[in-house]
């Protein structure tokens, strides 16, 4: 399928993006934080790395803003017990720098504060990637973004941590603990990702 897509970006709310190739085409996508914070406004142009996922029942469409996300992505579903869900959600949680540091340091602690990784897939993410944490250091992502509709920034922040998989109140505290006046939904979304990690 395809490996990179180019078009106009036509709508962002995480974690779901469109964007409209030639002819009038529209590609809608799932893709983690760490790549809408540096998308471009709606109405720009765009190119994304894609990952396709196929299943009994359901096809899916993944897009990432640099290689080294989609290769995290990808390399880290071949531990038991990951799929997507949790893949994007440590792509949101830590820059891929970070996480290759976590897995090369061993720190449990720190990899089971991501939603959805308890200690034994901690573990495992340490045993089955530490070899190759090493190839992933320095392909990193950076962080900085903008969304586009809803409310005011606190609740769209705390959708957006609901959909990476914390519980709605949980979510919402923690948007809110990391709101300062004048913030906008990255800004808010990071600083909530980030405190969630000490």
């Amino acid at each position: 399928m395809i490996g990179r897509l180019r078009g106009v970006l036509v709508h962002k709310q995480p974690p779901w993006l469109m964007v409209e190739v030639a002819g009038g085409i529209g590609y809608e996508l799932e893709a983690p934080m760490s790549t809408f914070y540096d998308l471009p406004e709606v109405g720009r142009e765009v190119v994304l790395f894609t990952h396709y996922a196929q299943k009994e029942d359901s096809v899916a469409l993944y897009a990432f803003l640099r290689e080294g996300e989609r290769r995290l992505f990808r390399d880290v579903q071949k531990v038991t017990g990951i799929g997507a869900k949790i893949a994007l959600a440590i792509l949101s949680s830590v820059s891929v720098d970070e996480f290759a540091r976590l897995v090369q340091s061993g720190d449990v602690t720190a990899l089971t504060r991501i939603p959805g990784i308890g200690k034994k897939t901690a573990e495992r993410i340490v045993v089955e990637l530490r070899d190759r944490a090493a190839d992933l250091m320095g392909i990193g992502a950076t962080l900085g973004m903008n969304t586009g509709v809803p409310a005011d920034p606190q609740s769209e922040a705390g959708v957006a941590l609901q959909q990476l998989g914390y519980k709605p109140a949980e979510a919402v505290r923690m948007a809110k603990d990391a709101t300062a006046p004048g913030d906008d939904t990255a800004t808010i979304i990071r600083k909530a990702l980030q405190s969630a990690l000490r």
